[in-house]
């Protein structure tokens, strides 16, 4: 058992499994609440908390993977080029749609932290939760955040909003692909944008496009007022 705890693949072949069998039980139940993506990472965690495997060995076995995100986040540029046409008749909708969900994101993390006292190191650190992990750790680092409660907080961000996109999109009478691709990535980044590559390819272009914009007004945004 040490043996195979000590492969330099085991953590790499704990992700897969995990996703695999989060994917199967996914596919026979078909609801949110289980999500190949949250029920593998529920599933990795417990592991590395029984201290089977250190968190170090478990980042190191993964690192294939993690060197595969940009790769995967690029990759929405082919959905996007697919959309292009769409992209372009909505583009005044998109800038628009992107502002303000990048301002009402913002706002709420502000208006709470202050609502309940919270430490302006903490704040700092949400601020940029609805962006993707790079943008959110230079937002969070250069306004004097913890690297670690944006990681977090970026994480749960996603997985909330990949879960519950599409019960949202039911619940409130969404039927425009457009309106709730940009939901999608500008609430929940390039985790809410997985969930909207399954959902249809307008969806998952528009997500994409949100990820991007949006990105880029938080920066601003935080530079100029924050």
């Amino acid at each position: 058992m040490e043996a195979v705890l000590s492969s330099p693949l085991f953590g790499l072949f704990l992700s897969l499994l995990a996703f695999g069998i989060g994917s199967a039980i996914f596919s026979k139940f078909r609801t949110p609440l289980f999500n190949p993506l949250l029920f593998a990472i529920i599933c990795c965690v417990l592991f590395v908390q029984s201290g089977l495997i250190s968190y170090e060995k478990y980042m190191a076995d993964n690192a294939f993977l993690t060197n595969l995100l940009p790769v995967a986040t690029a990759l929405l540029a082919v959905n996007i080029y697919k959309q292009l046409k769409i992209v372009k008749k909505y583009a005044l909708a998109i800038i628009v749609s992107c502002l303000v969900g990048s301002v009402i994101s913002i706002l709420s993390v502000v208006g709470l932290c202050k609502l309940f006292g919270v430490d302006k190191a903490v704040e700092a650190s949400f601020i940029g939760k609805s962006c993707t992990t790079p943008i959110a750790l230079d937002v969070s680092l250069m306004n004097g955040g913890m690297e670690g409660i944006t990681v977090i907080a970026v994480i749960c961000t996603g997985i909330v909003g990949a879960v519950l996109a599409p019960s949202l999109a039911k619940l409130f009478r969404v039927k425009s692909p457009v309106a709730e691709g940009l939901a999608i990535g500008t609430c929940s980044h390039v985790i809410g944008t997985s969930k909207a590559v399954e959902i249809g390819e307008i969806q998952a272009a528009l997500s994409g496009v949100a990820i991007g914009i949006c990105g880029l007004i938080t920066i601003i945004l935080v530079t100029v007022f924050y």
